[in-house]
């Protein structure tokens, strides 16, 4: 595609966006709130300073897309727009342009909701609901998988917070929500998800989430993705 914008001198009028949905399909990161998961490609190739083979470590993500192509076009922004504009970052204006990124997940195969915010430094993520346990139809089938449930992942517990240093845990195995040296790091982190949640009308404020019309739901009991439906509307 992108020998055909060269061949057609279509390449300087036109912008080519990389990027994918989530992280491997493999235990702890596809479907999953950690940088394994939440960690995806972001290629951009085209006028407006896209060239050059630049990289950037930046904090990014992608609802900052829509606003960097509303300034690269030229045109204005929606109201209702989230995100940023990346075109800082391009020009070398800046090294960041945003502070922190928010994630989310409510619905995979099964109901498993939790919520994330992701600093330079730091990854805080509350979990929602009663469950303790893993819900392992949001993992894909595999050996990885197999070799876990064989092992009692099923029956793991799973904190209701979790709070990595990701200097010095840049795995996410460490969880320190617990440790008094992070309190206030903790502390910031909670209020600042609480206060993107009201800010977004994150319906779980109202309590547990009901799956989307005519949507199917994995047992969160179930072990594969491809377990029994319980819920179908």
């Amino acid at each position: 595609m992108l020998n055909a914008l060269d061949e057609h001198d279509l390449a300087d009028d036109t912008i080519v966006i990389l990027t994918t949905d989530h992280g491997l399909a493999f235990p702890g990161a596809k479907a999953t709130l950690t940088d394994r998961g939440l960690g995806v490609m972001l290629i951009v190739r085209g006028p407006s300073g896209f060239h050059g083979g630049r990289v950037s470590e930046a904090l990014v993500s992608q609802i900052d897309i829509f606003p960097t192509l509303c300034e690269a076009a030229g045109i204005p922004q929606p109201q209702w727009l989230q995100g940023r504009s990346l075109l800082p970052l391009v020009r070398r204006e800046a090294e960041e342009v945003n502070d922190a990124i928010f994630a989310e997940l409510t619905f995979h195969a099964a109901y498993e909701p939790q919520r994330a915010i992701r600093t330079r430094r730091y990854k805080y993520i509350r979990r929602f609901g009663e469950r303790t346990t893993p819900v392992l139809p949001n993992v894909d089938d595999g050996p990885a998988k197999d070799l876990l449930v064989a092992h009692g992942w099923a029956e793991r517990e799973l904190p209701r917070e979790e709070l990595h240093d990701l200097l010095f845990d840049p795995a996410e195995a460490a969880n320190a929500a617990d440790d008094p040296a992070y309190a206030e790091i903790r502390a910031e982190l909670s209020a600042r998800l609480d206060a993107w949640m009201r800010d977004s009308g994150d319906p779980l404020l109202d309590g547990p989430v009901e799956p989307p019309l005519g949507a199917e739901v994995t047992d969160p009991d179930a072990i594969s993705p491809a377990g029994q439906p319980v819920a179908h509307r």
